[in-house]
């Protein structure tokens, strides 16, 4: 597949090597789980059961897939194991990719990453601002595809407390750090992304929740009564979910290591 058009500019930067390496290969078996057909609805998670995701009670529910809810909202689940990869390297990387040269966005995924531009960068590179709230109320505008073609996306992070989470979660054995947003485009989903230790790396897990949206404050269904998401929505999310965060288990370790003083 070809990748995505780079300038000279970008060519000259130092991290221009990753964009340049093969993409990592995806796991056989979430290939197969993503040809073998949605997962039974009832296992999707409802997006009120959310703060069990972060508890890492997720008994009965699917893990690794996608599927539409009896409810007709769709949902994708993920799990990546991150050899390598600490909490610390995580909470920079989302912050970092969102400033600066459009390259950061494309090395994370050189085939499907336009670019991604934080509305506050002032914001993310203030040092006085915790690495692990530098998404917090910050926008990010992102030109990606997921395999339906380019598109473009409003993902609006959020403070954990302000999407419904208990922030007393964070910091415990199953959820060390996170990120949380309400993405807008041509189909809304509240998305999630968790992750502690695990071996010698991180486990990192990622929930959408497709057809809701943020109204007033506070996260609403998106979808008319009666009506469903398409199965092809959710199965093209997690085939680029599964594509994506397998290329950043393999090039976060060096590009951390090589630009973490770099904000």
């Amino acid at each position: 597949m070809k990748k995505v058009g780079v300038c000279e500019e970008e060519k000259r930067l130092s991290y221009f090597k990753f964009y340049e390496q093969p993409l990592a290969e995806i796991p056989q078996e979430k290939i197969d789980i993503l040809n073998a057909g949605p997962a039974d609805p009832k296992t999707g998670m409802g997006i009120e059961d959310k703060n069990l995701f972060l508890k890492g009670d997720i008994e009965g529910f699917c893990k690794t897939g996608y599927g539409v809810r009896e409810d007709g909202t769709g949902f994708v689940c993920n799990t990546t194991y991150m050899p390598g990869v600490t909490s610390e390297m995580l909470d920079w990387w989302f912050p970092w990719h969102s400033v600066g040269s459009d390259l950061r966005y494309k090395i994370w995924d050189p085939e499907d990453h336009y670019f991604a531009k934080a509305d506050r960068a002032d914001y993310v590179c203030d040092p006085a601002v915790p690495m692990n709230q530098k998404t917090w109320d910050v926008n990010h505008y992102i030109l990606e595809d997921i395999g339906m073609g380019p598109e473009y996306l409003k993902l609006c992070f959020k403070r954990p407390a302000d999407f419904g989470y208990d922030e007393s979660i964070i910091g415990t054995e199953n959820c060390t750090s996170m990120v949380c947003a309400i993405g807008e485009s041509s189909c809304a989903a509240a998305m999630t992304h968790k992750w502690h230790p695990y071996k010698d790396g991180v486990l990192f897990e990622s929930r959408f929740w497709i057809g809701f949206k943020w109204e007033d404050g506070k996260i609403v269904r998106g979808l008319p009564e009666g009506a469903a998401i398409p199965e092809f929505v959710p199965k093209a999310l997690f085939g680029h979910n599964i594509k994506e965060f397998s290329n950043l288990a393999a090039v976060l370790p060096k590009v951390y290591a090589q630009e973490k003083d770099i904000f």
